[in-house]
């Protein structure tokens, strides 16, 4: 008997999958567990696609217990948005791109309800860490 499907396809989108996804995504995916199935990915990935996510990145989720050393980027598909029932967006530029796709709108929502998380990437190790904060407290509203 195959085994069963995941009750919920996560996908979690931001600039370059570089940080907040790849930590939002390891997050959700370890404190869903086996009822949910989570992506991560690159609205714009350019150079980063295929790279790891920021080593500030890496070492604040390392902090809460969250390892991205396997994490690579990738570039958002049509194929990624089509796979998933919800699809989190970082910020609100990131919402109204993936809007702006045509996509799926009933399954497009901000990360935080009200409000953006800021990407810490040119930022000091202290936004990392508070970036990472930021993503752990929103996890557990997409897992309900």
């Amino acid at each position: 008997m195959p085994p069963a499907s995941p009750a919920r396809r996560i996908l979690v989108v931001c600039l370059g999958n570089h940080c907040r996804s790849p930590l939002a995504a390891a997050i959700l995916a370890h404190r869903g567990g086996p009822s949910v199935a989570v992506r991560s990915a690159a609205l714009h990935a350019g150079r980063l696609a295929g790279q790891p996510a920021h080593p500030l990145m890496v070492e604040a989720g390392a902090a809460r217990g969250y390892d991205l050393t396997g994490h690579r980027g990738v570039q958002l598909t049509d194929d990624m948005l089509r796979w998933a029932d919800t699809v989190l967006a970082m910020d609100r530029t990131i919402l109204d791109h993936l809007q702006a796709r045509n996509g799926d709108r009933r399954k497009l929502r901000l990360y935080l309800p009200h409000a953006d998380v800021p990407d810490p990437w040119g930022k000091t190790p202290a936004d990392f860490v508070a970036c990472a904060a930021l993503i752990a407290h929103g996890a557990d509203q997409h897992l309900a």
